[in-house]
This record gives C-alpha cells, sequence and structure tokens, in this order.
C-alpha cells in the first residue's frame, strides 16, 4: 500500500512514446535481422551471437537479479567485474537501475504500485507496462527503496557512473566490430544480427523475467492446481510463486525451474573455482519447519520465512561445497 502521506499521488501511468517507438524499432530490425541469419551473414556470425547471447543471460540472471538484487551467493570481485561486463552487453539499462526497479516490483507484487503487475496478464506485464512511464506513487516508491548494499559495491557504482561509455564499447563497439575484423564479414551484416538480433532476443528475455508468472508458474484460476496445499512450496519445481516467498533461493531458475537451469550450474562452477561462495538455499528440513510453524501459529508462510531466514546456516542458510553436484 502507498503510505498516507503519498494518498493523493496518482497511480496511473501515462504511455512513454519514445518506449512505444523504441519497442516497434526493436520488433522491425528483429524481423529484417532475419534476413541476414539466413542469406548474408556468415555462421560463424550467428554463433557468435548466440555466444554473447548466453554471457548477457548470465550477466542478467546470476549478476543483476541473483547476486546484487537478492543476494542469493557471494562473489569474488574478479566474478563481479565480468558478470557486470555480461549485463553491460544487456544494453537495457544499469545494474543499479535494474536492481532498483526489482525491488520495488517484488516489494508490491502483484498490486496496482508494481510496474510489471502480472495479474493484469502476459501482455500487460511483458509488453504494456514497458511502455509506460511509471505513475507519480510508484516514483515515489521507487526513491525509498533500499540500495545502500549497491551504493556500498565499487563495481555497481563503477559502472552506473560510466554506464554509457561502457554501454557504448562493449554493448555496441566491440561485439559489432568483431566480426568485420576477425572473419570478414560485412558492417550491415553485424549490425543487424550482433546488434539488433542479439538485443531483441536478450530484451524479451529479460522482460520475462517479470512476465513469466503467466507462463511458467500455475494457474491462479484452476481449482485442481497444487497452490492449495502450497505443494509447490515443497517440491520447489516449475513454481515460480516460490521465488516471491524466498526470493534468496539461489537455485530458482528466472524461467520455471530449479536447481538444473544453465546459471544455477554456472554458479555452482564458481563455486568449484573458488570465485562464488555462501550460496542460500532452503533444505528440506527448514521447509517442514517453516509448514508447520504455519500451521501451529496461524501465520502466514511469508511472515514465517522471514522468522527462520536468520536462524543460522544449518537450518536455512545452507553452504553447498557442491563438489559431488559437480560429478
Amino acid at each position: 500500500m502507498v503510505p498516507d502521506s503519498d494518498d493523493k499521488l496518482s497511480q496511473r501511468r501515462e504511455v512513454n512514446w519514445l518506449c512505444i517507438l523504441f519497442n516497434l524499432q526493436v520488433s522491425v530490425s528483429f524481423i529484417c535481422s532475419l534476413h541476414f541469419v539466413f542469406y548474408e551473414a556468415k555462421l560463424l556470425t550467428t554463433i557468435y551471437t548466440l555466444v554473447l547471447v548466453l554471457l548477457t543471460l548470465i550477466g542478467v540472471t546470476a549478476g543483476a537479479h541473483r547476486l546484487w538484487a537478492h543476494h542469493s551467493y557471494e562473489a569474488t570481485t574478479s566474478l563481479r567485474i565480468f558478470l557486470m561486463l555480461c549485463q553491460t552487453l544487456a544494453g537495457h539499462t544499469s545494474i543499479y537501475n535494474w536492481v532498483r526497479l526489482h525491488r520495488l516490483h517484488h516489494k508490491h507484487f502483484q498490486t496496482d504500485l508494481d510496474p510489471f503487475n502480472p495479474r493484469k496478464g502476459f501482455l500487460y506485464s511483458h509488453f504494456i507496462c514497458n511502455s509506460l512511464k511509471l505513475s507519480p506513487a510508484q516514483e515515489k516508491l521507487l526513491d525509498e527503496i533500499d540500495m545502500s548494499d549497491l551504493e556500498n559495491d565499487k563495481v555497481v557504482m563503477f559502472q552506473k557512473k560510466y554506464y554509457w561509455i561502457l554501454f557504448a564499447i562493449f554493448t555496441l563497439l566491440l561485439p559489432i566490430n568483431a566480426p568485420v575484423e576477425y572473419w570478414g564479414d560485412t558492417i550491415l551484416s553485424s549490425a543487424f544480427v550482433v546488434g539488433w538480433l542479439r538485443f531483441a532476443v536478450t530484451y524479451h528475455l529479460s522482460l520475462l523475467i517479470h512476465s513469466g508468472l503467466n507462463v511458467f508458474d500455475f494457474n491462479f484460476l484452476d481449482r485442481n492446481a497444487f497452490d492449495s496445499n502450497q505443494l509447490f512450496f515443497v517440491n520447489r519445481s516449475y513454481w515460480l510463486s516460490y521465488h516471491y516467498l524466498v526470493p534468496w533461493d539461489y537455485q530458482t531458475s528466472e524461467y520455471g525451474k530449479y536447481g538444473t537451469d544453465c546459471t544455477t550450474k554456472f554458479i555452482r562452477v564458481c563455486v568449484a573455482l573458488d570465485i562464488a561462495s555462501d550460496l542460500k538455499t532452503v533444505n528440506g528440513h527448514a521447509i517442514r519447519e517453516v509448514l508447520k510453524s504455519s500451521v501451529d501459529e496461524k501465520e502466514s508462510l511469508v511472515e514465517n520465512i522471514d522468522k527462520l531466514k536468520n536462524v543460522g546456516e544449518d537450518v536455512l542458510h545452507k553452504n553447498y561445497l557442491l563438489a559431488s553436484r559437480l560429478h
């Protein structure tokens, strides 16, 4: 809810015409880029583009989302720099701005103050909301989001300060120049395939982090759905609602899986390389404790999760050595 002092602030969102024109440009350029993929660009350029897409997703999911937005694990400076550069490849916005908006989304999840409100449907949460300005009420609440942790992170603040310079170098210049410089592709093919095609794919995959609830989650209107007894919390598989209960679990995929996605495996490899640590997750014992406490105390599941969050590593925050899982 909006604080009392902000009751008079409008929750109406105005159309952002620049965003509409930009989204149209992305769509048209994506369609044009398909011609270059099939008829003009070299195969190596397409493979190179797919590699960049993968690196970008690592930067957005393992970096901006799981590391910086939810602190689901700890990373060394070298890993944070790598993830920052990968996130810069996306060219969407800085880590700081992305995390701030994502935290607003979590704080007011599925309300009118949620900038991506998935209860309004996939069309709204994926397309329409990204063509609208934030309402005055949302702008006010956005300013109140606690970002002190990121403000003390030198890697994040370096990117925020020099974002447009980094954008020009790592999103445009270096990626688009490589096919022309190293294997003789044309600048036009590189601009459309490495530029627009890559941007369109990563842009919509990034948007899917906020709209995916409408795609991968259970149907709230289905009376036979397992959410009636919160089985999704027990098996932690394919239910994005689990992420909104336990956002700091490093194993929760942005795209509807648990513990088997590429980002989770990437984080485990980083642990094996000693560049990531303190992985946070929920073990079976903690789940039983939370469900039992919810029934016995007649309290909400979310409240009990918050109570048990700081009990200790042996209950909720379990540090995985993961050696056996990597074999």
